[in-house]
This record gives C-alpha cells, sequence and structure tokens, in this order.
C-alpha cells in the first residue's frame, strides 16, 4: 500500500491551510478564528456532525458509515506566546505569538485525513475528528473531557501524532508505554530577615539559602532517584530583593519536575519538601513548599500502538517506521485522553537538522504533510476493522 492518492493529491490544500494557520496564531481559549475556520472546512467536506465550544473553543467533527463502534483522532490549535525570528513567507502576523510546536500542521494533517474519510468512508463505523484547544500548558484535554466530550462522542480508542524536529523525514515511531513525561511544578518560599548588606551578621540571608537549595535539589535524580528511571528537577525561576545594598527577607523558587511513572508525584514533592526544610534549617530561615500535581505522563496502550505502527507500515515509501518510540521528558495534554481511553500517541519525524520545538526560528515542514495525514486516516481504518 502507500499514502492514499486522495490525500497526496489534497497536499496543496493542506500547505495551503497550514500557512493560514501559521499566520494568525491564537493562544489558549483564544483560538476563535482558527476554531471557526477548522469548522468551517469539516463542514465543507461532508462531516455527519459539526460541533463548536467543546471546552470552551474547541472543535469535533463526526464522520459516520453505519452504527458501530468509534474512534477518535485529534489534534492540537493552540499557539505559544513567542516573538516568531523565522522569515517565511507565512511568518506569524501576530506580534509576540507564533506556531512554535506545529500544531498548525498537525491541524492541517488531521483535516487532510477529515476530507479523505469524509468522501471515501472506508470503514465501519465512526471517526470523531477531536480538535482540542489549550494544549501548551492549560489543560484543553481536561477541559474538553470535562464539557462531556465522552459523553456526546462515546469512542472507544484515540489516536495523535506529534512532529518531532531531529526525527527523519517522514520517520513514524509509536511504542507501548510511557512515551512523554509527567509535569508536576512547585514553589518554596524562604522567609529570612532583610537588612542592611553591609550588615549580613544581624540578616538571615534567603537568597543564600536559595542558591544552597538549588543545588540540593540536584540531589534528588542524581542520588535519591533509581539511575534506570529517567526524571528531570529543573528550577526555572528565582524573584528575590529589589535593592542592591539590601538583604531581601523573602526568596521564592520556582520549578517543575518531569517522571514517566504514574505515580511519581508523592515522591517527588516529599524528597523536595525534605530539603527545602533542611536547607532552611541550615541557613537560618524558613521553608514553605506550594507542589500542584499536574500532567500525567503519556502512556500508550500495547494494542493501540501495534495499530499506530500497522498503519505506518501500510503507507510505504517515504514513510519510515521506527521499531521503537524513544520517551520524550517533555508532556503532553494528549496524557488525560490516554487516561481515559487506550490509545496512541506517535511521533512523526520532521527531519533532521531543523530547529527545535518552542524556537523562534522553528516552522512545521510542509513536506511531511502527507504521511501524517494518511498515518491518521489509515489508524482510523484500521482500529475499526478490528
Amino acid at each position: 500500500m502507500a499514502i492514499p492518492a486522495e490525500i497526496e493529491a489534497g497536499v496543496a490544500e493542506m500547505v495551503a491551510w497550514r500557512h493560514a494557520f501559521h499566520r494568525r496564531p491564537e493562544l489558549a481559549y483564544e483560538e476563535h478564528a482558527t476554531a471557526a475556520a477548522v469548522a468551517e472546512l469539516l463542514t465543507r467536506f461532508g462531516c455527519d456532525e459539526v460541533a463548536t465550544g467543546v471546552g470552551a473553543t474547541g472543535v469535533v467533527g463526526v464522520v459516520r458509515n453505519g452504527d458501530g463502534r468509534s474512534v477518535a483522532l485529534r489534534a492540537d490549535m493552540d499557539a505559544l506566546p513567542i516573538a516568531e525570528a523565522g522569515t517565511v513567507p507565512w511568518r506569524s502576523e501576530v506580534a509576540g505569538r507564533m506556531h512554535a510546536c506545529g500544531h498548525d500542521g498537525h491541524m492541517a494533517m488531521l483535516l487532510g485525513a477529515a476530507r479523505y474519510l469524509a468522501a471515501t468512508r472506508r470503514f465501519a463505523g465512526g471517526v470523531v475528528l477531536v480538535f482540542q484547544p489549550a494544549e501548551e500548558g492549560k489543560a484543553g484535554a481536561k477541559a474538553m473531557i470535562e464539557d462531556g466530550l465522552l459523553d456526546r462522542y462515546p469512542f472507544e480508542r484515540v489516536f495523535a501524532l506529534h512532529n518531532i524536529p531531529g526525527m527523519k523525514e517522514a520517520e513514524i515511531a509509536a511504542s507501548s508505554g510511557a512515551v512523554m513525561a509527567a509535569v508536576d511544578r512547585f514553589e518554596v518560599v524562604l522567609t529570612g530577615r532583610g537588612g542592611h548588606a553591609a550588615m549580613p551578621h544581624l540578616n538571615r540571608d534567603p537568597v543564600l539559602a536559595a542558591a544552597a537549595l538549588v543545588l540540593g535539589l540536584q540531589s534528588i535524580v542524581a542520588r535519591s532517584r533509581d539511575p534506570s528511571r529517567p526524571a528531570v528537577v529543573t528550577v526555572t525561576r528565582i524573584e528575590a530583593g529589589e535593592a542592591d545594598n539590601a538583604t531581601p527577607g523573602r526568596a521564592r523558587l520556582f520549578g517543575n519536575v518531569r517522571f514517566l511513572e504514574e505515580d511519581g508525584s508523592g515522591f517527588f514533592r516529599d524528597e523536595i519538601g525534605r530539603i527545602a526544610r533542611g536547607t532552611a534549617e541550615t541557613y537560618g530561615v524558613s521553608a514553605e513548599l506550594d507542589y500542584e500535581v499536574g500532567r500525567p505522563p503519556t502512556v500508550n496502550a500495547e494494542s493501540e500502538a501495534a495499530i499506530a505502527r500497522e498503519a505506518a507500515e501500510s503507507l510505504g515509501s517515504p514513510v519510515i517506521v521506527r521499531s521503537r518510540q524513544e520517551p520524550i521528558m517533555a508532556s503532553e495534554d494528549f496524557s488525560y485522553f490516554l487516561r481515559a481511553r487506550p490509545g496512541a500517541f506517535a511521533f512523526l519525524g520532521a527531519g533532521e537538522g531543523r530547529p527545535a520545538l518552542h524556537s523562534p526560528l522553528y516552522d512545521f515542514n510542509d513536506a511531511i504533510l502527507a504521511a501524517g495525514a494518511g498515518f491518521l486516516a489509515r489508524v482510523a481504518e484500521l482500529a475499526l476493522s478490528r
């Protein structure tokens, strides 16, 4: 088999859709124009149902061929608050915002798959096309679920893919197990006693304690964690003081924790708290921890990962199928869907040597649109044949 001819013939239109989305990026829960454009295209393709406003700004389309089971395909829609540094003709026209993660391409690929599925209907049952808002840290998948997505559209399986710069162009990887990390956030407030910088013996310096705490937190992964279990603890921001000649009375540290297991939050909350309290005692200050459990890990089910690999293999050249999907320590909102339904989240190579995701120089590679759309369409057909 190969990428369906109907999808190959529509690549120019997918490119046009992608460029239009790229020019007018919208942030989480602000995707009003994007959602309207998606809904208009789904209606034009002949979807049996199109709904907007699901989870605030999400869009859902349904293509049916008789009664029976349904599967879902998902794409994310939101952009990032990053100023684009590239100079492509379709660069962002909105200051300080850009599609730096490829959600413009993900939408174009799912739209290409939707058009093909609506035209051919080579499956029995239903395909639910989920265009999700607010993937970038704003829990758009959770919002759609809480808004009744699973009750209104009771699909049994769910699939998605994400472009990955650094992987070979049109290479697809799908493995069972955890493929992206959970992410939690933390804040530590260190309270000391401020005073004149020339008289440190009269003060209790929270900045010194903060510096020591940053180093101490690195011991969690290095010395308290099984080396075979990947994890990351990162302090991302420190706030303290206003004057150059005064010791502040308080310092705040912010950061995040990433891990691949389902139940890692308790361990890291306890370890960060223990080290923060110990460091505070050493430097004569107090410590208060606020630990917030965030996204769960993205965990692929075995049978659905097998369907995804079979779909990739069926596309033939130029698609390359990687035997193993190496886990990435970034997080993904799709994890909420995978907690509710079995499914698989695949990686699609965007090409080696390309700017990384979330880089101001990033731009989605249009050369992989046909592979991605063909993969999504074939996944739906295979899943509904099982």
